[in-house]
Protein backbone atom coordinates (compact mmCIF):
# COMPACT_ATOMS: atom_id res chain seq x y z
CA UNK A 1 0.00 0.00 0.00
CA UNK A 2 1.68 3.34 -0.83
CA UNK A 3 1.78 6.26 1.13
CA UNK A 4 -2.11 7.61 1.69
CA UNK A 5 -0.87 11.13 1.11
CA UNK A 6 0.88 13.05 -2.06
CA UNK A 7 4.86 13.57 -1.37
CA UNK A 8 6.33 15.45 -4.01
CA UNK A 9 9.60 14.39 -6.03
CA UNK A 10 12.35 16.48 -4.51
CA UNK A 11 14.56 17.03 -1.38
CA UNK A 12 15.57 18.83 1.82
CA UNK A 13 18.61 21.20 1.77
CA UNK A 14 20.59 20.57 4.74
CA UNK A 15 24.15 21.74 6.48
CA UNK A 16 26.78 21.45 8.26
CA UNK A 17 26.68 22.71 11.87
CA UNK A 18 28.56 22.55 14.98
CA UNK A 19 26.78 21.79 18.22
CA UNK A 20 26.88 21.07 21.88
CA UNK A 21 24.63 18.66 24.00
CA UNK A 22 23.92 19.59 27.70
CA UNK A 23 22.57 17.92 30.56
CA UNK A 24 20.30 20.98 32.62
CA UNK A 25 18.83 19.70 36.14
CA UNK A 26 16.90 21.68 38.83
CA UNK A 27 14.99 21.17 41.54
CA UNK A 28 11.63 20.82 40.23
CA UNK A 29 10.00 20.50 36.75
CA UNK A 30 8.92 24.29 36.99
CA UNK A 31 12.40 25.99 37.32
CA UNK A 32 13.88 23.04 35.01
CA UNK A 33 11.82 23.73 32.23
CA UNK A 34 12.34 27.90 32.80
CA UNK A 35 16.23 27.15 32.13
CA UNK A 36 15.63 24.69 29.21
CA UNK A 37 13.41 26.81 27.33
CA UNK A 38 15.16 29.93 28.68
CA UNK A 39 18.26 28.55 27.40
CA UNK A 40 17.05 27.22 23.67
CA UNK A 41 14.38 30.28 22.97
CA UNK A 42 15.56 32.61 19.72
CA UNK A 43 16.98 30.36 17.53
CA UNK A 44 19.04 33.27 15.52
CA UNK A 45 21.68 31.51 12.98
CA UNK A 46 20.23 33.87 10.28
CA UNK A 47 22.03 36.72 12.46
CA UNK A 48 25.29 34.58 12.65
CA UNK A 49 24.41 33.81 16.01
CA UNK A 50 23.07 30.38 17.04
CA UNK A 51 20.34 28.32 17.47
CA UNK A 52 19.14 25.45 20.00
CA UNK A 53 16.48 22.98 21.36
CA UNK A 54 15.31 21.26 23.51
CA UNK A 55 15.86 17.43 22.79
CA UNK A 56 14.16 15.53 25.24
CA UNK A 57 13.89 14.82 29.10
CA UNK A 58 15.58 12.39 31.13
CA UNK A 59 14.26 10.76 34.83
CA UNK A 60 16.47 11.54 38.05
CA UNK A 61 18.01 7.67 37.99
CA UNK A 62 19.63 8.66 34.22
CA UNK A 63 21.24 11.96 35.30
CA UNK A 64 24.84 12.50 37.41
CA UNK A 65 22.88 14.12 40.49
CA UNK A 66 19.69 11.89 40.68
CA UNK A 67 17.24 15.06 39.62
CA UNK A 68 14.74 15.05 36.57
CA UNK A 69 17.18 16.68 33.33
CA UNK A 70 16.27 18.52 29.88
CA UNK A 71 18.72 17.30 27.01
CA UNK A 72 19.39 20.56 25.19
CA UNK A 73 21.42 21.21 22.05
CA UNK A 74 23.25 24.62 20.56
CA UNK A 75 23.94 24.89 17.22
CA UNK A 76 26.04 27.21 15.16
CA UNK A 77 26.67 27.01 11.09
CA UNK A 78 30.33 25.10 10.69
CA UNK A 79 33.54 26.95 9.19
CA UNK A 80 36.38 29.23 9.69
CA UNK A 81 35.73 30.16 13.95
CA UNK A 82 32.63 27.90 14.31
CA UNK A 83 34.66 26.64 17.06
CA UNK A 84 34.95 30.41 19.02
CA UNK A 85 31.52 30.67 17.66
CA UNK A 86 30.27 28.00 19.71
CA UNK A 87 32.30 28.70 22.55
CA UNK A 88 30.36 32.16 22.68
CA UNK A 89 27.43 31.42 22.35
CA UNK A 90 27.03 28.94 24.76
CA UNK A 91 28.68 31.34 26.99
CA UNK A 92 25.92 33.70 26.49
CA UNK A 93 22.71 31.22 26.69
CA UNK A 94 24.11 29.59 29.98
CA UNK A 95 25.10 32.56 31.61
CA UNK A 96 21.41 34.58 30.84
CA UNK A 97 19.20 31.48 30.63
CA UNK A 98 20.50 28.88 33.17
CA UNK A 99 22.67 29.99 35.83
CA UNK A 100 20.12 33.15 36.76
CA UNK A 101 17.29 30.22 37.20
CA UNK A 102 17.37 28.59 40.90
CA UNK A 103 18.77 24.94 41.67
CA UNK A 104 20.02 24.81 38.32
CA UNK A 105 23.34 22.50 37.33
CA UNK A 106 24.88 21.97 33.64
CA UNK A 107 26.58 18.48 32.48
CA UNK A 108 28.12 17.38 29.40
CA UNK A 109 26.47 15.09 27.46
CA UNK A 110 28.69 14.82 24.50
CA UNK A 111 31.06 12.05 24.03
CA UNK A 112 33.54 13.52 21.89
CA UNK A 113 37.08 14.02 21.99
CA UNK A 114 36.64 17.76 21.59
CA UNK A 115 35.69 20.18 24.12
CA UNK A 116 35.20 23.71 25.40
CA UNK A 117 36.52 25.10 28.76
CA UNK A 118 33.55 26.99 29.87
CA UNK A 119 35.46 28.46 32.76
CA UNK A 120 36.22 32.17 31.03
CA UNK A 121 32.54 32.57 29.45
CA UNK A 122 30.80 31.24 32.01
CA UNK A 123 32.69 30.06 35.27
CA UNK A 124 33.81 33.80 35.78
CA UNK A 125 30.84 35.19 36.75
CA UNK A 126 32.01 34.01 39.98
CA UNK A 127 33.82 37.09 39.94
CA UNK A 128 37.30 35.48 41.07
CA UNK A 129 35.58 33.30 44.25
CA UNK A 130 34.52 30.55 41.78
CA UNK A 131 36.32 27.41 42.15
CA UNK A 132 36.61 23.63 40.58
CA UNK A 133 36.01 20.84 42.10
CA UNK A 134 34.83 17.15 41.89
CA UNK A 135 31.21 16.21 42.22
CA UNK A 136 29.23 13.68 40.75
CA UNK A 137 32.26 12.30 39.42
CA UNK A 138 33.07 14.97 37.32
CA UNK A 139 35.03 18.35 37.32
CA UNK A 140 32.90 20.40 37.97
CA UNK A 141 33.40 25.05 38.26
CA UNK A 142 30.91 25.57 41.38
CA UNK A 143 30.18 29.80 41.41
CA UNK A 144 28.91 31.05 44.18
CA UNK A 145 25.22 33.05 44.00
CA UNK A 146 22.70 34.85 45.88
CA UNK A 147 20.74 31.78 46.36
CA UNK A 148 23.40 29.24 47.14
CA UNK A 149 25.40 28.20 44.47
CA UNK A 150 25.88 26.82 40.38
CA UNK A 151 27.81 23.85 39.00
CA UNK A 152 28.67 23.36 35.58
CA UNK A 153 30.71 20.84 34.27
CA UNK A 154 33.96 22.91 32.97
CA UNK A 155 34.55 21.09 29.89
CA UNK A 156 31.58 21.00 27.17
CA UNK A 157 32.77 19.05 24.05
CA UNK A 158 31.22 19.68 20.59
CA UNK A 159 30.35 17.62 17.40
CA UNK A 160 29.77 17.87 13.65
CA UNK A 161 25.58 17.68 13.05
CA UNK A 162 23.55 18.59 10.37
CA UNK A 163 21.31 21.39 10.28
CA UNK A 164 18.23 22.18 8.42
CA UNK A 165 16.72 19.07 7.92
CA UNK A 166 12.82 19.97 6.99
CA UNK A 167 9.55 18.75 6.04
CA UNK A 168 6.96 21.03 4.74
CA UNK A 169 2.59 19.92 5.25
CA UNK A 170 0.72 21.74 2.63
CA UNK A 171 -2.75 21.39 4.44
CA UNK A 172 -6.45 23.29 3.35
CA UNK A 173 -6.81 24.78 7.12
CA UNK A 174 -4.55 26.71 9.95
CA UNK A 175 -6.34 24.26 11.82
CA UNK A 176 -4.91 21.11 9.90
CA UNK A 177 -1.54 22.71 10.02
CA UNK A 178 -1.53 23.20 13.90
CA UNK A 179 -2.73 19.55 14.32
CA UNK A 180 0.35 17.94 11.76
CA UNK A 181 2.99 20.54 13.31
CA UNK A 182 2.02 19.19 16.44
CA UNK A 183 2.25 15.61 15.74
CA UNK A 184 5.54 16.03 13.79
CA UNK A 185 7.50 18.22 16.24
CA UNK A 186 6.10 15.60 18.97
CA UNK A 187 7.04 12.70 16.44
CA UNK A 188 10.66 13.98 15.99
CA UNK A 189 11.15 14.85 20.17
CA UNK A 190 11.20 10.65 19.90
CA UNK A 191 14.34 10.45 18.05
CA UNK A 192 17.57 10.74 19.83
CA UNK A 193 20.11 13.25 18.93
CA UNK A 194 17.40 15.66 17.42
CA UNK A 195 15.64 18.92 17.75
CA UNK A 196 13.21 21.21 16.13
CA UNK A 197 14.73 24.45 17.13
CA UNK A 198 11.46 26.06 15.83
CA UNK A 199 8.68 23.96 17.21
CA UNK A 200 6.38 24.86 14.82
CA UNK A 201 7.70 27.39 11.88
CA UNK A 202 5.23 29.55 10.57
CA UNK A 203 7.65 31.70 7.78
CA UNK A 204 9.56 29.01 5.63
CA UNK A 205 12.57 31.74 4.04
CA UNK A 206 14.44 32.02 0.86
CA UNK A 207 18.06 32.74 0.14
CA UNK A 208 17.46 35.84 -1.86
CA UNK A 209 16.14 38.89 -0.46
CA UNK A 210 15.19 42.39 -0.99
CA UNK A 211 16.35 43.46 2.56
CA UNK A 212 20.01 41.73 3.32
CA UNK A 213 20.55 43.58 6.28
CA UNK A 214 17.63 41.74 8.13
CA UNK A 215 18.17 38.34 6.79
CA UNK A 216 16.31 35.54 5.03
CA UNK A 217 13.20 37.34 4.41
CA UNK A 218 9.42 35.44 3.37
CA UNK A 219 9.39 32.67 0.93
CA UNK A 220 6.73 34.69 -1.41
CA UNK A 221 7.00 32.04 -3.66
CA UNK A 222 4.83 29.61 -0.71
CA UNK A 223 2.58 32.20 1.20
CA UNK A 224 -1.18 31.27 0.76
CA UNK A 225 -2.40 35.05 1.29
CA UNK A 226 -0.21 35.70 -1.85
CA UNK A 227 -1.71 33.38 -3.91
CA UNK A 228 -3.97 35.67 -6.40
CA UNK A 229 -1.50 38.47 -6.17
CA UNK A 230 1.35 37.53 -7.92
CA UNK A 231 2.29 35.80 -10.94
CA UNK A 232 4.78 33.03 -10.34
CA UNK A 233 3.49 31.44 -6.45
CA UNK A 234 3.25 27.93 -6.24
CA UNK A 235 0.90 27.69 -3.85
CA UNK A 236 -1.48 24.56 -4.80
CA UNK A 237 -5.16 25.61 -4.91
CA UNK A 238 -7.16 24.34 -1.73
CA UNK A 239 -3.65 25.31 0.39
CA UNK A 240 -4.11 27.51 2.84
CA UNK A 241 -1.56 26.88 5.51
CA UNK A 242 2.01 25.40 4.90
CA UNK A 243 4.04 24.64 8.36
CA UNK A 244 7.63 23.97 8.79
CA UNK A 245 9.48 21.41 11.00
CA UNK A 246 13.24 22.28 10.96
CA UNK A 247 15.34 19.82 12.17
CA UNK A 248 18.75 19.44 13.68
CA UNK A 249 20.39 15.91 14.34
CA UNK A 250 23.99 14.73 15.63
CA UNK A 251 24.64 13.11 12.00
CA UNK A 252 22.78 12.31 8.84
CA UNK A 253 20.91 9.19 9.82
CA UNK A 254 19.54 11.20 12.83
CA UNK A 255 17.70 13.85 10.85
CA UNK A 256 16.41 11.29 8.45
CA UNK A 257 15.15 9.38 10.75
CA UNK A 258 13.00 12.18 12.31
CA UNK A 259 12.23 13.80 8.99
CA UNK A 260 11.00 10.31 8.00
CA UNK A 261 8.65 10.68 11.74
CA UNK A 262 7.42 13.63 11.11
CA UNK A 263 5.92 12.16 8.02
CA UNK A 264 4.54 9.04 8.99
CA UNK A 265 2.91 10.59 12.21
CA UNK A 266 0.40 12.35 10.02
CA UNK A 267 -0.70 10.17 7.56
CA UNK A 268 -4.35 10.03 9.15
CA UNK A 269 -4.30 14.01 9.47
CA UNK A 270 -7.45 15.65 7.25
CA UNK A 271 -6.35 18.21 5.31
CA UNK A 272 -3.26 17.39 4.51
CA UNK A 273 -2.72 17.64 0.23
CA UNK A 274 1.19 17.20 -0.04
CA UNK A 275 3.92 16.96 1.84
CA UNK A 276 7.26 18.63 0.13
CA UNK A 277 10.47 19.92 2.06
CA UNK A 278 12.73 23.47 1.40
CA UNK A 279 15.86 23.52 -0.96
CA UNK A 280 17.45 26.44 -2.39
CA UNK A 281 19.21 24.66 -5.27
CA UNK A 282 22.29 23.49 -3.51
CA UNK A 283 23.33 27.25 -2.58
CA UNK A 284 22.74 26.59 1.07
CA UNK A 285 23.77 23.36 2.13
CA UNK A 286 25.77 20.25 0.92
CA UNK A 287 22.72 17.37 2.26
CA UNK A 288 20.11 16.47 -0.25
CA UNK A 289 17.75 14.58 1.66
CA UNK A 290 15.24 12.74 -0.79
CA UNK A 291 11.12 12.73 0.91
CA UNK A 292 10.56 9.55 -1.63
CA UNK A 293 14.08 7.57 -0.14
CA UNK A 294 12.80 8.08 3.36
CA UNK A 295 9.47 6.29 3.15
Amino acid sequence: MGFPIEVEDTYCEAFDGLFSRLLVTARDRKRLDRAAFGATALPCTVFNESEGGVEGYLPGEKTPDGRRGAVIQVWVNYGKGSEKKLEYELGKRIRQGILVVPTTRVFNLLDSGDGIDIMNKVGHCGDGYEFVEESFGREMINIPLMMGEFLIERKLNYGMGVMGGNVWFFCDSEESALEAGDLAVKAVSKIEGTITSFDICSAGSKVETNYPEIGPTTNHLFCPTLGGKIPDSLVPEGVASIPEIVINGVSLDAVKAAMKAAMDCVKDVPGILKISAGNYGGKLGRHKIWLRGLL
